[in-house]
C-alpha cells in the first residue's frame, strides 16, 4: 500500500486474514501503510515539538529505567499540525476499527516515544495496566518516523500473550522485564522482532506484552504512537493510582461508568 500526503484520510479495507492475525497474535505489522516521503517530511516538525516539550534532561546514568528507555511526550497533536494530521488520519483510524472489529474508534491518546542513541531497553510490559477502560477493545498504532533497523530498538511482541494473565499487575520496570522474560519463555510464546521501514505501522492490543532493545545506533529512534479505543467504551473503576493520572490527563472530565466523550477523545472514524 502507498499513501501520499493528500490521502491520509482515505480508508482502505483491511483484509480479513489481517484481522484474524491480529485477533490471534494480539498485533500485526503492516508494510507501506504510509508514504515514506510523507513520513520523512512530517518528522522534523514532530521531532521539534517533542524536543521542545520534553522534560527529561538528566544524564543517561542518572535516569530511571523508563527514562533511559525513551523520552515520552503526550498530546503532541495539540502542538504540531503535522502530528495532528497523523493522529487524526482516517486511514489509520479505519484500520484500528477493522482490527478491533468495532463500528467506530475514538482517540485515547497520542505519545511520542523517542529512544535516544545509547538509550536503554524498554522492559516487557502490557500497556493496559495503566488504562481505566472497561474492555480490551483498545489498540496502539506504532508509527516510526524513519527506517528502524534492529540496532535502533524496534518493538518485540510476544505473540498471543494478550491472553496471558500473568504479569497484568506489573508496571513497566526492571522487575517486569525479569519476571515476564522468564514467564513468557517458560510458556514458549514466540517473540517477533523485525525492522520497520519508514511507512510501516504496527498495531497492538493493550494487553499484549512487548519490549524493545537498546538503541545501539548513532541516531534517535523517533516514533509517534496513536492509541485508539472503541468509541462506545466506558471508563472503568480505578484499580491502581496510575489509572487516576491517565484519567486526569488523557480523558479530562470523563466520569467512571460513562463514555469518555470529551474534547480530548474525539471520534476519529465511524463506518
Amino acid at each position: 500500500m502507498s499513501l501520499t500526503d493528500e490521502l491520509l484520510d482515505a480508508p482502505v479495507p483491511t483484509p480479513p486474514e489481517t484481522v484474524r492475525d491480529f485477533e490471534r497474535d494480539g498485533f500485526v505489522k503492516l508494510r507501506g501503510v504510509l508514504d515514506p516521503a510523507t513520513v520523512r517530511a512530517y518528522e522534523p516538525e514532530i521531532t521539534g515539538t517533542v524536543l521542545e516539550r520534553n522534560t527529561v534532561h538528566a544524564p543517561m546514568a542518572e535516569r530511571s529505567t523508563t527514562q533511559r528507555a525513551f523520552l515520552q511526550v503526550g498530546n503532541v497533536w495539540r502542538h504540531s499540525e503535522r502530528a495532528r494530521r497523523l493522529v487524526f488520519s482516517r486511514r489509520l483510524a479505519a484500520i484500528a476499527a477493522d482490527l478491533l472489529q468495532v463500528d467506530a474508534v475514538r482517540l485515547f491518546a497520542d505519545q511520542a516515544l523517542y529512544k535516544e542513541p545509547g538509550g536503554g531497553i524498554t522492559p516487557w510490559h502490557a500497556d493496559q495496566y495503566y488504562w481505566p477502560l472497561s474492555s480490551d477493545r483498545v489498540c496502539t498504532a506504532w508509527i516510526p518516523l524513519q527506517d528502524t533497523p534492529l540496532e535502533m530498538g524496534p518493538l518485540s511482541f510476544a505473540a498471543g500473550s494478550h491472553r496471558f494473565e500473568f504479569g497484568r499487575d506489573m508496571p513497566i520496570s526492571d522487575e517486569s522485564e525479569r519476571a515476564m522474560q522468564q514467564a513468557l519463555s517458560e510458556r514458549d510464546f514466540p517473540v517477533e522482532c523485525s525492522p520497520y521501514a519508514a511507512g510501516d505501522v504496527s498495531f497492538h492490543v493493550g494487553w499484549i506484552f512487548h519490549r524493545a532493545e537498546r538503541n545501539l545506533s548513532e541516531a534517535p529512534r523517533r516514533v509517534l504512537t496513536v492509541i485508539y479505543m472503541d468509541a462506545d467504551i466506558t471508563v472503568a473503576p480505578l484499580v491502581r493510582p496510575q489509572q487516576q493520572r491517565e484519567l486526569d490527563l488523557l480523558m479530562t472530565g470523563a466520569r467512571i461508568g460513562e463514555v469518555p466523550d470529551t474534547p480530548s477523545n474525539p471520534v476519529l472514524f465511524r463506518r
